[in-house]
């Protein structure tokens, strides 16, 4: 097997594939599908085990290989792997749409839903039917001939687009650093983030200190840099990214705003939606457009009043002890750390010094173990990185569950933020169970000096977050593709495992077990955790509508926005004087950057975080009404949701795990915002 990505024997061969295997690779599992989709147009009789699992086989092929091309143009950037990537999109992006407007196909589809043996299908067999049917009305399948090419157009077009999306802010991001040669701008830094920034410029072979827009510098930049100038400096920078005022034309992605809204109305129009928002709720819990923005107005004018009160406290308080008449956008962060440590007696960065990663991973791989009385261990595989980590998951009784690749560190060529994203998923097949594997990907700051990394209480948060997404994926039982782990899962539940792991965050004993002090290796002091509790609300307000800024600026863009008439900054300047307590500059260049939206599956979709929380919160409660009975509520948790994957809806889920309906107030309570 000379070309890895055709290798699916066992683990991929991610130390192996170079961008010359992707062309013949992809070329043959397209081929190889196509012909699986030929022979299933034809197959009579239609039965599960003559239809769907060869065209399962096929495609999955297609999928799994290109999941790890698309995987290493995210985290090993390069512009052969680039170009490789971008020349093979429209091939894929052309099949699958092809795949979802098969006549042929759903006309089998409809007839295996008719016939007999469906009647004694299992809940995760008839889900899938079910899904499928919805999914070639919603691929075109109905749609005439002429306006199907189009349809496949608009697909191919916009999966291109939102690619490069991506490949602009992030090459925006790598292009920038700045230059720091006199140690007095450096007041107030952390010593880990001058000691990287020191690296940076010695393997530059240059002197002085080299700062760049990747998080692990521009976030401690913000929050601790005593140089108004040099907050002011990186934000600006930060802030016109990939738009027209960032100082290169070739990465302003202005235009591609525009083409990606004007895609998707079109997209939506030819199939009946009145917008692209109506048309990416069909396959959520949420109804209707309207049903997203009364959830978010009435959050936001539960939060609003307190986000005021947060930002009348931050000036107040930067007027009196910081000297700064005006905040702005480029001291919000500096003067809420200030804010924090005189009001609680702690700072973040005092914090960071006792979350040392190591102790990070073992505190998190024991609250799997109590929750789901799972184990995690040390195993190994080709990786993409020298810092990449690969983990097996083991059962009490000693079964595979699962494994999972752990990426945790910012570097040039990788794409900013965190994520989850499936390598293999679950599927029972003739042969046995092909168990789950997920990447695991942050961007954290790396150790120095033969030091551990230290995370901040956020970093810990994020990487707890991930975490629930990959076992949500790990600890599906369903054994068909596509109800397995997150797949045919709501959007805007898909992040109910998520946020419900990070309230593990906060309880002291987890705490205690996942720190030790970087320099002394004592975990963190009962006092200072006692703080961080009073300070966990902290300026929730301000943080509730900054999201909520985010959700309503995206649900109205794709729902009776009209770029002929308006414009997208104009539309988000009126989200923010409805809900926003702290407005950017005008030159703030947000939506050029906004890649959840535009490139990365949110778009109509951004409010998921919200509506996820509520259930996250309410999940999250039954462990506090039941205290002493963590093994056998997570039990029943990873029974009823995690386990369940797509193969039933997660409003059902839910009820199943809860005895009831979601409700609101452990969302307020958690937020400090009840009553």
């Amino acid at each position: 097997m000379t070309n890895p990505l055709l290798d699916f024997s066992s683990l991929p061969r991610f130390d192996q594939i170079r961008a010359e295997h992707i062309a013949p690779a992809i070329d043959h599992l397209l081929a190889e599908a196509e012909a699986a989709v030929a022979a299933a147009e034809a197959v009579s009789p239609v039965t599960w085990d003559s239809f769907v699992v060869p065209l399962d086989d096929a495609t999955e092929r297609l999928a799994r290989a290109w999941n790890q091309v698309t995987h290493l143009e995210a985290v090993v950037n390069t512009p052969a792997l680039r170009g490789a990537y971008n020349a093979q999109l429209p091939k894929v992006t052309r099949f699958w749409s092809a795949l979802g407007q098969n006549l042929a196909l759903y006309r089998q589809y409809r007839a295996l839903a008719d016939a007999p043996e469906a009647a004694h299908y299992d809940d995760a067999r008839r889900k899938v039917l079910e899904n499928a049917l919805r999914d070639f009305r919603l691929g075109g399948a109905e749609l005439p001939d002429a306006q199907k090419a189009r349809f496949a157009e608009v697909k191919e077009e916009l999966a291109a687009l939102s690619a490069k999306f991506s490949q602009n802010v992030l090459d925006a991001t790598d292009e920038y650093e700045f230059w720091i040669k006199d140690k007095q701008h450096l007041g107030g830094l952390p010593a880990d983030v001058v000691a990287a920034a020191r690296a940076a410029a010695k393997a530059d072979d240059e002197p002085g200190w080299k700062f760049t827009l990747q998080m692990p510098c521009y976030l401690p930049v913000q929050a601790y840099a005593e140089d108004r100038a040099l907050r002011e400096t990186l934000y600006r920078a930060n802030a016109v990214r990939a738009s027209e005022l960032g100082g290169n034309e070739a990465l302003d992605n202005s235009a591609l705003i525009d083409r990606i809204l004007a895609l998707r109305m079109e997209l939506a129009g030819m199939l009946g939606f009145d917008s692209y928002a109506a048309y990416s709720l069909a396959t959520k819990m949420a109804d209707t457009p309207d049903e997203v923005l009364r959830f978010l107005r009435d959050l936001a004018a539960r939060a609003k009043p307190h986000a005021q009160r947060d930002r009348a406290a931050l000036e107040a308080f930067a007027r009196e002890h910081l000297g700064l008449d005006t905040v702005e956008a480029w001291d919000l962060a500096y003067a809420s750390e200030k804010l924090k440590q005189a009001r609680y007696s702690f700072s973040a960065q005092e914090v960071k010094q006792y979350f040392t990663e190591p102790a990070v991973l073992k505190g998190l791989f024991g609250v799997i173990g109590d929750l789901y009385g799972l184990r995690v261990e040390q195993d190994a595989a080709p990786t993409w990185h020298p810092d990449v980590r690969f983990y097996r998951l083991m059962d009490g009784d000693g079964t595979l569950v699962g494994q999972f690749y752990l990426d945790l560190y910012a570097r040039e060529g990788k794409r900013g933020g965190a994520w989850m994203d499936d390598c293999r998923n679950r599927r029972d097949t003739a042969r046995g169970t092909q168990t789950p594997i997920v990447y695991l990907v942050c961007n954290f700051g790396k150790g120095v000096d033969g030091r551990p990394a230290t995370l901040s209480h956020n970093d810990v948060t994020t990487l707890f977050h991930e975490m629930g997404h990959g076992l949500h994926q790990l600890l599906t039982q369903v054994g068909e593709l596509g109800v397995a782990g997150i797949n045919g899962v709501e959007w805007d539940a898909v992040e109910l495992p998520s946020q419900f792991m990070e309230n593990f965050c906060w309880e002291w004993e987890r705490v205690q077990a996942m720190t030790a002090h970087v320099d002394t290796g004592e975990p963190l002091p009962r006092a200072l955790f006692d703080r961080m509790v009073a300070a966990k609300n902290f300026q929730s307000g301000m943080a509730t509508v900054r999201q909520l800024e985010f959700g309503l600026f995206d649900m109205q863009l794709h729902s009776g926005f009209d770029a002929t008439d308006d414009s997208v900054l104009a539309l988000l300047d009126r989200v923010r004087a409805e809900v926003a307590v702290n407005v950017p500059p005008d030159w703030n260049r947000f939506p050029h950057q906004f890649s959840h939206i535009f490139a990365g599956g949110y778009g109509a979709g951004y409010y998921s975080y919200k509506w996820a929380e509520v259930l996250s919160a309410d999940a999250y409660a039954a462990f506090e009404e039941a205290p002493g009975e963590v093994a056998a509520t997570g039990a029943r948790f990873r029974h009823e949701i995690l386990a369940r994957g797509g193969s039933r809806p997660a409003g059902e889920n839910f009820r199943a795990f809860r005895g009831r309906a979601p409700r609101i107030d452990a969302l307020l309570r958690h937020s400090g915002m009840a009553g």
